[in-house]
Parts: C-alpha cells; structure tokens; sequence
C-alpha cells in the first residue's frame, strides 16, 4: 500500500528541460501541474474531511435538541441507530480518510515531489553556463535548490489543503448557523469580511519581509560556505577578525530582516486574538438573545458556540499556515533568480554530434569581450594543421586560456566562428564537442570522490586495465596504492577530499593527466600541465604527454617556455591580437616579444615581475 502511494509521483520522470517561467505563479504551476492527480484528491479528501468535523459539531446540537423533555431511559431505544450511525463516521469513516489524506501527504508529495522539483532544478542549473557559476557562490546556488523544492511543496500543500479544508469548514459553519436562524450567522459573516481585511493588511507585507529574511539567509549561508570551501586560504593570512565581520555582517542582516518579519506577526496575532473574542462574545450574546425568545433552540446554541471556539482555533492557525505560505512564497521568489534564469550556451535543435577526422581547428576572425563591448580578444584569426602541436605564450590578460574556453565552448562568441574540420562548435552538441577535446589544467580539478571515480568520469566504460594503464603512464601508480581515507578505503576507492585537497598538487596533476590520458581524445589542450611537478617527476611526465600527443592536434599554454619551446610553432598573443608566430629559433631570431620573455626566463632568474607578466 505504501509502495502504491509512493509511486504515484515519479521524481525523475522524462520531460523537457526548459526554462521555468519567471512569473511566480507560472512557476509553480510549471511543477505542480506534474502532480495535479494527487493534489487533487488531497483537495477532495480535504473537503470531505472538513464536511465530517462540521457534521459532528450539527450532532452535538442535535443530541442537546433530542435529549430535553425525554427520559434518559428512552433515549437510547428511539435514537439508538442514529447514535450508531455517528459512532461509525466517528470510528471508522473519519480515521480512514485523515489515513487516506496522510498517505497523498507522507508519502505521495513529502518525498517524491520535493524530489522532482529539486532534480529538476539541479538539472537545469548544471547545464549553465561558466559564467554563470563563476558569478555566484556555489553554496548559495545549491541552498536555493534545496530551499526551492521544500517551500514550494509546502506552499502548495498548505493552499490546498489546510486554505480549502477552512474555507469549507467557515462556509458550511455559515450555512448551519442561517438554518438554525439567519440572524446566528451575523456575528461570523461580519467576522469574515473583517478577517479577510486583516489578511489584505498583513500578508503582502509579511510576503515583502520574508522574501528580504530568505534572501538574506541565502546570502549568510554563501559567505558560511564560501569560507569554508576556502578555509586553507583563510588560515595561512592573520585576519580572522576580519572574516569574522565578513560573515558577521550578513548574520546581522539575517537577523533584522527576520525581527522585522516577527513584529509584523506579533501585531498580526494581536489584531487576530481581539478579532476572535469579539466574534465569541457576540455570537454567544445572539445565541443566548435568540433562545431567550423562543427563536432558537438549545442546541443552535450548543452548535454556534461550539463551532465559533474551533474557528476561533482555526484562525490563529490559519494565520500562521498563510503566514508559512508567505514565507515559503518568499523563498521561491528568493530561489527563482537563480533556477528561472535562461541558459546562455545551449545546442541548437537540429544540433549533431562532432565528428573529428584529422583535428584540424581554424579560429575565423573570432571577437569575445565577456559582454563588455571590447577588449579580451578581436578580430583573431589562427589555422591549427592537423596533428600539429602548438603552444600559446603571452603575458597575463592576453587571452590564451579564454582562447580555450572559446574552444571548448564554455562561452559563446561575440562573432567570428570557430571550426574543427570544417563544423562550426556553435553547431554542434556540446557533449560531443567536450569529447572530442582532452584538457589537463593547471589547478586540476578533482571531484570528492575516489580516486576511480575520478578517473572513470573521464571514460565511464574503461576496464580496470586501462584504467591502471593510465596511472602508469602518469606516473601515479607510485602513490594511488598507498592512499587511504577516514573511512578505511584504499587505493583507488580512497576518496580525495573536496576539490582534491587530500592529495598534492603534484598528486592532483598526475590524477588529471591520468584522465586526460584514459580519455584519449583527438585534440589536447594542456594548460599548465606539469606546473605542479617537481623537475624530476616533470621530466617523466613530459615523456607521457609526448606519448599522448602522437597523432593529436594540440594547444599547449605554458609559463615555463622550456616546457612547450619544441612545438612545431609558438603563437605569442597580446591584448587578445596574435602579435608573433613561429618556431622557437625564428621567435628568438626575430627578437620579439617572445625573446624577451624568453631571455628573462634563462638569464638566471624569474623575478617576481616575471611571474607576474605570464601566469595565464
């Protein structure tokens, strides 16, 4: 039975991924319209559950109307079946439908939709693009998904459940009261409008104050997460006082953004207490006024007073369930700047697959200014012969890595094309265009896993030969065996820690050329690739990439000029323009930009200067 309910909503049912809307009600229907069967009989089950509540409140009047001027010896003999009647709703027909309506609840929506909202969330917002990540703190993005499913489920939930079950209870407690004498249902008629007017009052303003206290608790928990996923950094300098303010500052603001939220409650829940005192006292004050003069009878009495007490009970809920509602509105409002942005890199409709048959790249005319209108790269044009091996030198800002990400389509141009054999990349899947291209860079980075997995995200089928193929190629297969985590795993189910840190940075680049070299892909791109490495390790390294690099095309940016001085021709760029192009010996006989670089780096020093004049 529980499997049955469980499985009415599939989380990682098939459907589109597309943009949700960016109008707040459009974006819950987007997700709620995928769960319309069960919020629908969790609306039904609501109206029925509230029909039997206000049904007993009707029996408890109609027993006092029953039980004057009849001996109690009678009394069961003559209304005994009824009696039986109302025990069987009380024992058996309410129980089963609260288990009914706690089954679409529990088990139905709580898991499985929360579920489906935040996968697809997560899948939309992985396919962003570079920039999109590099613009926002990563545990700010993943607190909004998280944030997102579970509010917008429990908003949900709370309107059609426990917003329906009152509105049926207050009307049919209407209809009772109009039936017993039209003047009972007065005091609750007026009672409504003025309660409407104070949810008119209090809750647009509650929804502005909750969506300042969720967006300032998205931006305390980014700069918690930030800091923590940077706590080497933070410890080696002495300004723990000053990164204490940093995120002190946005406690602070969490704080005044919820008081200001609270006091607007607190007066609300005033103003509601005085509201409800007066409709008990005024419908008592009738009931009494009315039977005193023979209009109604005992049990109107035992009935209005009786169901304006539950009301009574039910407003303060229900002003804390629409106060909820409004909280959670404000956190979806708060989640939606991130998971309704559109994604800026996406595959044309009609997009195929990349086929490289030599790996011949030509960058036609290319302009990219990172949306700024100029700088970075313009007007650059570079033929890359198939299998050659190129390196890009230049100095800091010249615009050798974005060349790359260019390639590698993290970002889209401005103008200008870039082909590889002859298929523009705008045109084809990006998956595809990601395969055909193997990058080792020069911070790798390791996902918090084993060291297999790491590895395998690189070629998912790879048998365990190739696998230790590629760690002794890599010359990793001195270390992997020896790893162990906190939890006994070993070798290469040793997980690495997060982005790595648990192995060295000579580690970490043997890992990932490892990768690069179980991909085996027709084009390579090496970023820094061994500047990690001591000289003895890096020297074993190179003889590795010259292995990889037969047959390949590829583009090698390297600080360290020795490193790439042996590709058959060196580009040097500068302010994104390509300023000198050759070989080594024509580079340094030109006189150049290059043989000064060159010049400083084997002249006994790299002066600090240097480092900074070529780390891109």
């Amino acid at each position: 039975m529980f499997k049955w309910f469980e499985s009415r909503i599939d989380p990682f049912r098939p459907v589109a991924n597309v943009t949700p809307p960016t109008s707040l009600w459009r974006f819950y229907l987007h997700y709620l319209k995928q769960a319309k069967g069960v919020l629908f009989c969790t609306a039904i089950l609501g109206f029925l559950v509230a029909l039997v509540e206000v049904s007993l409140f009707s029996f408890v009047g109609r027993i006092v109307d029953l039980a004057q001027g009849l001996p109690a010896r009678d009394f069961l003999t003559i209304h005994g079946r009824e009696l039986i009647w109302m025990a069987v709703i009380v024992l058996l027909v309410r129980p089963l439908l609260l288990f009914a309506h706690d089954l679409l609840i529990n088990q139905a929506m709580l898991p499985s939709f929360t579920a489906l909202v935040r996968w697809q969330q997560h899948r939309h917002v992985s396919m962003q693009s570079l920039a999109f990540f590099n613009n926002d703190f990563a545990g700010r993005i993943a607190n909004r998904i998280m944030q997102t499913g579970a509010s917008l489920r429990e908003s949900a939930l709370q309107i059609v459940d426990a917003v329906w079950y009152v509105v049926i209870y207050t009307v049919t407690a209407l209809v009772l009261f109009a039936k017993a004498d039209p003047k009972l249902s007065l005091p609750l008629a007026i009672w409504l409008v003025g309660y409407i007017v104070l949810l008119v009052v209090f809750v647009p303003r509650t929804k502005v104050r909750s969506l300042a206290a969720s967006t300032a608790k998205s931006k305390f928990m980014g700069r918690v997460v930030d800091g923590y996923t940077n706590a080497s950094a933070l410890k080696l300098f002495p300004h723990s006082a000053r990164e204490d303010e940093y995120v002190r500052e946005s406690v602070q603001e969490n704080v005044d953004k919820v008081r200001a939220m609270t006091r607007l409650t607190t007066l609300m829940d005033l103003s509601i207490t005085f509201w409800n005192g007066l409709l008990i006292a005024a419908t008592g004050a009738l009931g009494i006024w009315l039977w005193s003069g023979g209009h109604i009878t005992a049990g109107a009495i035992a009935l209005s007073t009786g169901l304006v007490i539950r009301i009574n009970n039910m407003s303060g809920w229900i002003m804390w369930v629409i106060n909820g509602i409004f909280e959670s509105i404000g956190t979806v409002q708060d989640g939606m700047e991130t998971v309704a942005k559109p994604l800026t890199v996406t595959d044309k409709p009609d997009a195929k697959p990349l086929h490289v048959r030599a790996g011949a790249i030509h960058f036609d005319n290319i302009h990219f200014h990172y949306g700024k209108g100029s700088g970075v790269i313009s007007g650059l044009d570079l033929r890359i012969a198939p299998g050659e091996r190129v390196g890009l030198v230049g100095p800091s800002g010249a615009g050798k890595t974005t060349l790359m990400n260019l390639l590698l389509r993290f970002y889209d141009l401005e103008a200008g094309r870039i082909l590889i054999d002859d298929q523009d990349i705008a045109e084809v899947a990006q998956e595809s265009l990601r395969q055909a291209i193997g990058v080792v860079t020069q911070e790798p980075s390791l996902l918090h896993r084993s060291i297999r997995e790491n590895l395998l995200i690189a070629k998912a089928d790879a048998s365990e030969d190739a696998i230790q193929a590629a760690l002794v190629a890599a010359r990793a297969d001195g270390f992997v065996p020896d790893l162990s985590d906190s939890e006994g795993r070993r070798g290469l189910d040793a997980h690495v820690g997060e982005r790595g840190v648990k192995l060295s940075g000579g580690q970490r680049q043997r890992i990932a050329i490892a990768r690069v070299l179980l991909k085996d892909a027709p084009i390579l791109v090496l970023d820094e690739a061994t500047s990690a490495l001591d000289s003895e390790v890096e020297a074993v390294i190179q003889e590795s990439l010259a292995t990889l690099m037969e047959g390949k095309t590829v583009i090698a940016i390297a600080h360290r000029l020795s490193t790439i001085a042996r590709m058959d021709r060196l580009i040097v760029m500068d302010q994104g323009r390509i300023v000198e192009s050759g070989s080594h010996a024509e580079l340094l006989a030109s006189g150049g930009l290059y043989a000064r670089l060159w010049e400083r780096q084997t002249g006994g020093f790299v002066s600090a200067g240097m480092e900074e004049t070529t780390p891109d």
